[in-house]
């Protein structure tokens, strides 16, 4: 059971953010700005698609090369679950208080307000937090070396792209930005 209920929180991650890019597209705001900066990007999707198969096929029984786990407990999967839907509500409410200001890239042509409430009052970036909750419980589930790879590759990626939009709101925000990082922390 804990491999379904993991595999359903990997399928909900997408889904829940293209069905705010869709909504928000219906509301005239484009989005999506995947690799306008950084071409390299292009690189991601064809990976996260190798992961979720890696996922499915632990909860399906589904041929895999690398399948021997590090190790077996019921309690440990259940955490993972837990931290797995944790996450995927840490990812909706960051999705609730992004508003229309939710963009998956760097819009350096129509940023759209600074966010600072809700989730964003504790955490700079709670959406990667959550990611991050997601990909430490899917290996909690299914603890072989491919999801531990992933995750850690995922948290540097995840890195990355904060120094990036960092970066970015710096120059675009200015001192509201600057006292916004004084008062809230940038993960945990």
């Amino acid at each position: 059971m804990p491999g379904y209920l993991a595999a359903l929180a990997l399928a909900l991650c997408p889904a829940m953010v293209v069905a705010r890019l869709m909504m928000l597209r219906r509301g005239g705001t484009q989005a999506l700005h995947f690799a306008n900066i950084d071409k390299k990007d292009f690189l991601i999707p064809p990976f996260a698609l190798i992961y979720f198969y890696v996922i499915f096929a632990g909860a399906l029984g589904w041929p895999l090369v690398g399948a021997e786990r590090f190790f077996t407990s019921d309690a440990v999967a259940w955490t993972g679950v837990v931290l797995c839907f944790g996450g995927l509500l840490l990812v909706l409410l960051s999705l609730v208080a992004f508003g229309t200001s939710f963009r998956v890239g760097i819009d350096v042509d129509q940023p759209d307000k600074l966010v600072t409430s809700g989730v964003f009052g504790i955490s700079r970036n709670p959406i990667y937090v959550g990611f991050a909750f997601v990909l430490l419980g899917e290996f909690l589930v299914f603890p072989t070396w491919i999801p531990l790879v992933y995750l850690l590759v995922a948290l540097w990626l995840f890195n990355r792209q904060v120094l990036r939009e960092e970066a970015f709101m710096r120059q675009h925000y200015g001192r509201d930005y600057a006292d916004y990082c004084s008062r809230v922390r940038r993960y945990l």
